[in-house]
């Protein structure tokens, strides 16, 4: 049995935790502030804190999230790259068939 993960599952979960503008001002605001709580997270964005970490169980379950306990038991979420990676390799990957396709497409068209 593959430890590898699958990479197109991996991306899809990626991609549907992403799909939300809330979720990805999280990872913006995580990204840029460093690790941080579900309290200080909703202090720099429009929604409570119950909201918030509602959305972080959803990046948490996509991989993209770790929590971490805290000074005073405080939890904080740190981001990880890992499944980014893995979403930008399943594109890559899509691209690059694309391109192939597309260069015979083109080739067949400019031949004499």
């Amino acid at each position: 049995m593959s430890t590898e993960p699958d990479v197109e599952a991996v991306a899809e979960q990626v991609f549907v935790a992403l799909a939300d503008s809330t979720r990805r001002s999280i990872l913006a605001a995580l990204a840029t502030d460093g690790p941080s709580t579900a309290t200080d997270l909703a202090a720099r964005l429009p929604i409570t804190r119950q909201a918030v970490a509602k959305h972080l169980a959803v990046m948490a379950d996509a991989g993209l999230v770790t929590s971490e306990l805290g000074e005073r038991r405080r939890v904080r979420y740190r981001l990880r790259s890992v499944p980014v990676l893995v979403a930008q390799q399943y594109l890559a990957a899509l691209a690059h068939a694309w391109d192939d396709r597309l260069d015979a497409l083109r080739d067949y068209l400019t031949e004499p």
